[in-house]
């Protein structure tokens, strides 16, 4: 009796300068977990801790002292023998205020339980029957920079782009938009925008309303989180519709999330499990959504492939709709090679890779 973790930090480093509203991201921290028990050190599992700076609700804490804490608990407990048992057990041992150590061990037990072959969840996308329709990303930059990304991803063949707004000089934002929908109509590409609470509460609903020229399918988080008065007069007044992000992070209790939502009423929820607190935290979100008619999609949140396989095997357990936001995985110079691979405008799981353990960082 008794589970053994063990843990590496692993510093991933962006192939270009990430530019959000939040400032330019160059590296990111992750902590990669393994689970085994101590009776049999050949079966693990993998899970990752990930956090984002300025982002993440517990970004600041201690995670080596309180992966230590962890550690020592897991040494006298056996293995879950169901789903059901591992998240009551990562419930037990991890306070919701630690939302990134939740998604971790959820994940690293996960795949214990499973025989330890990066399957968390079994269905079709982790058999590689069935890939998942994903949005493609364009970051913050100087105009060419943007530009560059954009003819790039249309070029794969991207049904829908999501643009990084806020940070730029709104004009400069506007053209780039107008370049698009000149060569594509709302009928051809779906155009998302994601503003990281960039604008003021003074000038939102004049840049929305300029923005509803190019039938927006959406804004995520237009403003600041945790002004939900001024949110919510955005998701009444605003021709385009909008969708809450940041604004769900550190809302934990039911209570809460159910408040939120019925206050601001917004269009859409972009649910990240890492940020969220893992699978459960997520699943309740989903299920507060679909109980109002609010629609949803699931995000990573700049995860190496560990945490980003974990999120499409969760992804895939559900009914969704539209293209989520899961092609973050080729961001890095050092990520960690896997069967995960983008083909058109879906991420798929190649069952012919395999994954690169030398890079997990583990003897």
């Amino acid at each position: 009796m008794g589970l053994i973790l063990d843990y590496r930090k692993l510093e991933l480093k962006f192939k270009f300068d990430a530019g959000t509203s939040r400032g330019v991201l160059k590296t990111k921290t992750s902590w990669i977990l393994k689970i085994f028990e101590k009776s049999d050190s050949k079966t693990f599992g993998f899970g990752e801790v990930s956090t984002i700076e300025r982002l993440s609700f517990d970004y600041s804490v201690d995670f080596e002292s309180e992966l230590e804490e962890l550690k020592t608990q897991l040494a006298k407990l056996a293995k879950p023998s169901n789903k059901a048992e591992v998240f009551q057990l990562v419930k037990q041992l991890v306070k919701a205020g630690r939302p990134a150590i939740r998604f971790g061990l959820e994940t690293a037990l996960l795949d214990l339980l499973h025989g330890g072959k990066f399957k968390i969840f079994d269905n079709s996308f982790y058999q590689g029957d069935n890939g998942i329709p994903i949005n493609g990303l364009i970051w913050m930059g100087d105009q060419e920079f943007m530009k560059n990304q954009i003819d790039e991803k249309l070029s794969h063949g991207c049904k829908c782009l999501k643009l990084k707004i806020g940070a730029l000089d709104f004009e400069v934002e506007y053209e780039l938009l107008k370049y698009i929908r000149s060569r594509y109509s709302a009928d051809e590409l779906i155009l998302r925008v994601d503003a990281n609470g960039g604008f003021t509460t003074q000038e939102v609903l004049k840049k929305l309303e300029r923005l509803d020229h190019f039938e927006l399918h959406s804004i995520e988080q237009p403003i600041m989180p945790k002004q939900p008065e001024a949110m919510g007069l955005i998701c009444e007044k605003s021709a385009v519709p909008v969708a809450l992000d940041e604004e769900l992070i550190g809302v934990f209790s039911t209570r809460d999330k159910i408040e939120l939502v019925d206050d601001i009423k917004p269009n859409f929820l972009v649910l990240k499990p890492s940020l969220l607190g893992g699978f459960v935290a997520t699943d309740e979100w989903i299920a507060i959504a679909e109980a109002r008619g609010i629609g949803w999609w699931i995000t990573s949140a700049l995860e190496s492939n560990v945490g980003l396989n974990a999120i499409c095997q969760y992804t895939a357990q559900h009914y969704y709709q539209g293209h989520q936001g899961l092609g973050t995985g080729q961001l890095f110079e050092n990520n960690i090679h896997s069967p995960l691979v983008i083909q058109g405008e879906e991420i798929v799981y190649n069952k012919t890779l395999s994954w690169d353990f030398i890079t997990l960082g583990f003897d």
